[in-house]
């Protein structure tokens, strides 16, 4: 039984989504499993022109979109134009991007689509239209909420190769991430974590990696108590129900090759904590994967990039790989 295709969201109009898609689909191969764009068929047709990629845009239905796969990139059309000028995001626009990632989601739930891979959006902009979450991550769990009517709560994972990440708190300040932080936070993270391993990466007995909020993991409590007081006791309640789990670990020796091989996830107790290493290793490879949805979504490991919107140099690759681990863990949904 064939697969239906996988969505790719249009992201900002501004950035390099709209850059990197038609180059995805103009790298496609035979074993390739087919999608379609979700955003404003004429932003893509423009795009195509001004960067002279020889990449037809083929203006589709869902149910259509496989079969113009193998000859054009299928776009099925949001009906919200935009202006998508490069390098230069609009506010008028924001509305089209949230419209991609809501109305999506809703295609998968509704079996058009097999998953969703959504393209970088820049959040001031669409606070600008009244956005009010503080991220992709945040809004897909209260889409998958909303729609499957089951209680969601959103893991970011970006995963590599080399390395598995998972930033325990997200889109927050420093001084805000460390307040939030808490040991029940872990422990519903790091169980989210093992069982989307267990189901979505075959892996039996996930290895998870703690690592500590302070320098040194605390020393022992000498440069603050949080490790002591609230990682300490969420890797005891993680031990205690058969998860394997160990730390906290001193962030600064987690993450060179030989600390790497002893685990297959890290989790990490702020945003950069976890984004940095694996943005050193595997920039242009890795995928930002959204655990604990009741849907698959995957995005690439990049932002708009502004800054080179409409130059051509924009790379690829990072899309490419989210829409082949899209495609692998839909062959074992």
């Amino acid at each position: 039984m064939s697969r239906a295709p996988l969505i790719v969201t249009q992201g900002d109009p501004s950035g390099i989504g709209p850059e990197v898609t038609l180059k995805a689909w103009r790298a496609r191969k035979s074993q390739t499993q087919p999608f379609f764009v979700l955003g404003d068929a004429a932003l893509f047709e423009r795009q195509a022109a001004a960067l002279k990629l020889d990449v037809p845009i083929a203006r589709v239905s869902p149910q259509d979109a496989a079969q113009a796969f193998p000859s054009a990139l299928p776009v099925v059309d949001l009906g919200f134009p935009v202006k998508g000028i490069a390098g230069k995001p609009d506010a008028a626009d924001a509305p089209a991007t949230i419209a991609a990632i809501e109305r999506g989601v809703r295609m998968v739930k509704q079996g058009e689509a097999s998953a969703i891979v959504t393209n970088p959006i820049a959040k001031d902009v669409l606070y600008k239209a009244g956005f009010t979450h503080p991220g992709h991550t945040e809004f897909l769990g209260e889409l998958g909420e909303a729609l499957w009517s089951t209680p969601v709560l959103p893991v970011m994972m970006l995963w590599s190769p080399q390395l598995a990440v998972v930033p325990v708190t997200i889109h927050v300040s420093l001084q805000r991430a460390i307040k939030d932080l808490t040991t029940e936070l872990i422990v519903k993270t790091a169980r989210i974590v093992a069982e989307d391993m267990q189901r979505k990466f075959a892996i039996a007995k996930p290895r998870l990696a703690i690592a500590g909020l302070n320098p040194h993991a605390g020393e022992n409590g000498t440069m603050g108590r949080e490790d002591l007081d609230v990682v300490a006791p969420a890797v005891a309640q993680l031990q205690a129900e058969g998860i394997d789990a160990r730390g906290p670990l001193p962030p600064d020796t987690m993450f060179h090759a030989a600390a790497r091989a002893q685990y297959d996830a890290a989790l990490c107790m702020y945003h950069d904590q976890a984004l940095i290493p694996i943005k050193t290793l595997a920039f242009d490879s890795a995928v930002n994967l959204t655990l604990g949805l009741p849907f698959i979504r995957t995005s690439p490991d990049h932002g708009t990039a502004f800054d080179i919107a409409g130059k051509g140099i924009a790379d690829e690759a990072s899309l490419i790989a989210a829409l082949d681990l899209a495609s692998l863990l839909v062959s074992r949904a």
